[in-house]
């Protein structure tokens, strides 16, 4: 996002010019969700000193009681106005915030802390991932009391526009509220699935992105709740359409160029990049775990709904988990298939990077591509192949992700042990309940 204040004095100065009143100070738990704290505008320079004191203990996998007291660290980068403000009410903006121990000193389970510590990490190495997410989501009816259906505002499908695509005045709207937050929207359109959208915006370093990705949730729910409908970033909340990703297109650049892109070879993309697929494929079952963290997101990673199921690449056709775009030059890049919008931006984006680093300081060479469609091979085909499959549960991404030490360090002991303590109480609940299916299946028969 540009044009944004990088000082506490060019934030000051600018919710003096703003009229902005009030400020809500946010950040994210472990499982991506968006917390905040509000505070009158006579508190932002306070707030911008790092003196803003929260009950960490009552987040989601942060900390214990006996370890309550954290503070939240503003970043001035992150200041935006939210645009829905009524004229003569005052603005309220926002700033996103890194969380830290009362001492000042950062907290191992923030997040966003997670993801700037492997980016510190790939800059040693002297690289920046720049990320271009495309995230999908559903707009659905609301009933007369407010309480969200799976029942779509349409029954348009791919690139359809109004009157069939009776969402388009609430997608663009979401659209107008994003560029007025600093967002540069890239394309929007209606998807595959009834009901089912998608707004592109341009790549950035990824933990712009990740900001991004956490910004654009919360502002397609709030324009939805005002066209009297509901956003769902819900991965498969309709059976027998397509479910909706988050494809991640990434890049690495070294000193101002692309270190994906190299005119010499023949396909136009370098050894480093094949070196970055090659740990993405190594440690997609482990990473699954985060990128893709519901029970309903399994739903979605299965065959016949364009979402990738086994761990493959290639350079041209979409079954694969990881395929090259065909644009080259600083647009070189790979595009991850696999993760949904309902992911916490911030460890998906670590743990990806993680994965695609450990490849090159490893200097692994992945398998051949697989440019033929995977989802027709037979069984035999793929084994001849080598092609392995995405985990098929919850439970098998997390056995996956126990079994990983990158990822796991990545992540970090905190994050890593809370996330797999909330995931695992979550299968618990679930693999406990007896289902509808179970019943319309069984129940007369048996």
């Amino acid at each position: 996002m540009s044009g944004r204040p990088k000082t506490k004095e060019e934030v000051m100065e600018r919710v003096r010019e703003l009229d902005v009143r009030f400020i809500r100070l946010q950040f994210t738990d472990i499982l991506g969700l968006i917390k905040n704290v509000d505070i009158p505008a006579e508190q932002l320079e306070k707030a911008l000193d790092g003196q803003v004191l929260f009950d960490g203990s009552s987040i989601e996998g942060f900390v214990r009681v006996e370890e309550a007291d954290m503070l939240l660290r503003p970043d001035p980068q992150t200041f935006a106005v939210f645009p829905w403000q009524e004229q003569g009410e005052g603005a309220t903006a926002r700033l996103i915030c890194d969380v830290c121990h009362a001492d000042g000193t950062p907290f191992e389970g923030d997040p966003r802390g997670t993801l700037k510590r492997v980016c510190a990490e790939a800059a040693k190495l002297g690289f920046t991932m720049m990320v271009g997410p495309e995230p999908e989501f559903f707009l659905f009816l609301r009933e007369p009391d407010g309480r969200p259906t799976t029942k779509p505002i349409d029954q348009a499908s791919y690139f359809d526009l109004g009157p069939v695509d009776r969402g388009e005045e609430c997608r663009r709207d979401c659209v107008l509220a994003l560029q007025k937050m600093g967002f540069e929207i890239e394309s929007s359109h209606h998807e595959v699935a009834p009901g089912q959208h998608e707004i592109d915006f341009k790549y950035t370093d990824a933990v712009a992105a990740a900001d991004n990705i956490a910004t654009f949730r919360f502002v397609v729910r709030t324009i939805a709740i005002q066209h009297g409908l509901h956003a769902s970033f819900m991965p498969k909340p309709v059976a027998g359409v397509n479910g909706s990703g988050m494809h991640l297109h990434m890049s690495l650049f070294r000193d101002g160029e692309n270190a994906f892109y190299d005119p010499s070879q023949p396909d136009g993309v370098s050894p480093l990049l094949k070196q970055f697929i090659a740990g993405l494929l190594l440690h997609a079952p482990a990473y699954t775990a985060i990128c893709n963290p519901l029970i309903n997101s399994y739903k979605r990673l299965v065959p016949g709904y364009e979402a990738p199921s086994y761990i493959a690449w290639s350079e041209r056709n979409r079954s694969p988990l990881v395929r090259i775009p065909a644009r080259r030059g600083r647009s070189t890049r790979i595009e991850l298939r696999s993760p949904d919008p309902a992911c916490n931006p911030y460890l998906a984006l670590a743990v990806t990077l993680a994965a695609g680093l450990d490849g090159i300081k490893r200097g692994l060479t992945p398998p051949p591509a697989v440019n033929r469609n995977i989802y027709a091979m037979t069984p035999e085909e793929r084994e001849a192949e080598g092609i392995g499959m995405l985990p098929q549960s919850l439970r098998d991404a997390l056995v996956a992700l126990e079994a990983d030490p990158v990822i796991r360090e990545a992540l970090g002991e905190q994050v890593y042990r809370r996330f797999v303590e909330a995931k695992s109480i979550e299968w618990e609940i679930y693999r406990s309940q007896v289902h509808q299916w179970e019943l319309d299946q069984y129940l007369s028969i048996f």
